[in-house]
């Protein structure tokens, strides 16, 4: 045989094979799982875990398709950049040959805190909380995507801190604050 009808026989069996695989897939009982992710209803980025009792089974980036077997699973979907890490659960059931579309979208805002001493901007830190528990920290001037709802934020600045209270961040609103130390 020659290097030439090799090459063609490798990539004819290759080919076969690969066909091979998809009908197995169809033959075993599998279907396909695709998520659909939006933020405040503009598209998004994100990823999808598909758990059957708890345990993950498949997961993918968001836009990309999965194939499972045939039954009934819980997507977990999350968002991607959000600084408090929100995630939707989906009921999902895929059946042999079929297409599932998981679809979920994430009420956010964006809180900003600028910190300032005696009139200027100063480097200092704000602490995100919900129901009294930190969920993340930004930079003075840095602004963060987190989930609509209500938040404690604290500034600090060198060892002093103070509460801004509870802030309330609705979809899509964008949220600046303002922390004067003296």
């Amino acid at each position: 045989m020659t290097r030439a009808s090799r090459r063609f026989a490798m990539a004819f069996c290759a080919f076969g094979w690969g066909a091979l695989g998809d009908d197995a897939d169809a033959q075993a009982g599998r279907g396909r799982v695709i998520c659909e992710i939006t933020e405040n209803g503009d598209s998004a980025s994100g990823t999808v875990s598909i758990q059957r009792d708890g345990q993950e089974v498949a997961n993918a980036t968001c836009g990309k398709e999965l194939s499972v077997e045939a039954g009934s699973y819980t997507a977990l979907v999350r968002l991607d950049g959000a600084l408090d890490g929100p995630s939707q659960q989906k009921s999902v059931a895929v059946t042999s040959n079929g297409k599932v579309s998981v679809k979920a979208d994430f009420a956010t805002g964006t809180l900003e805190v600028r910190i300032a001493s005696q009139g200027k901007r100063a480097a200092g830190m704000a602490i995100i909380k919900k129901n009294g528990v930190q969920i993340g920290t930004l930079g003075s001037g840095v602004a963060a995507h987190l989930s609509a709802g209500t938040y404690q934020v604290f500034a600090r600045y060198r060892a002093f801190e103070k509460s801004l209270g509870d802030v309330t961040i609705g979809p899509g609103q964008r949220l600046a604050l303002d922390a004067a130390f003296e």
